[in-house]
């Protein structure tokens, strides 16, 4: 017998992730459809964190949304833009354990649109976006 006492320690346990499933959501209608998981819930997520203004909805923790809109209408140059939508738009997504990666950015300014379209590196695979703002 030895000066330290025998303990048998537990095997590690492993969580599973959960299942995270959500309503779809018509941002036309503002209709509540079924419940999605997977793929088109990450997309879904991509859609809405880009168009939910950061900080402004005390519904929504201070992680969620991006800071795109207060880009718009001002006079910064272009390439100002382009670059801080980049980190805006990673910044939003990348908190998400979903998303690990946002890449192959394309935005063009054209008048009073902004169109945005990039790939997310996801847990469901690579996600294509594209989006008008």
């Amino acid at each position: 017998m030895g000066l330290t006492p025998e303990i048998d320690f537990p095997d590690l346990i492993v969580k599973k992730k959960p299942v995270l499933r959500t309503y779809s959501l018509d941002l036309e209608t503002g209709e509540i459809g079924r419940q999605i998981d997977g793929k088109d819930a990450v997309k879904q997520f991509i859609h809405k964190a880009i168009l939910t203004i950061r900080f402004n909805y005390s519904i929504y923790s201070n992680d969620y949304g991006c800071e795109i809109v207060y880009l718009l209408g001002k006079s910064y140059t272009q390439g100002f833009i382009q670059v801080e939508m980049i980190r805006m738009i990673t910044e939003a997504l990348v908190y998400d354990e979903r998303i690990s990666r946002v890449f192959d950015f394309n935005i063009e300014l054209a008048g009073d649109e902004v169109k945005i379209a990039f790939q997310a590196e996801t847990t469901q695979g690579i996600i294509r976006y594209e989006g008008v703002l």
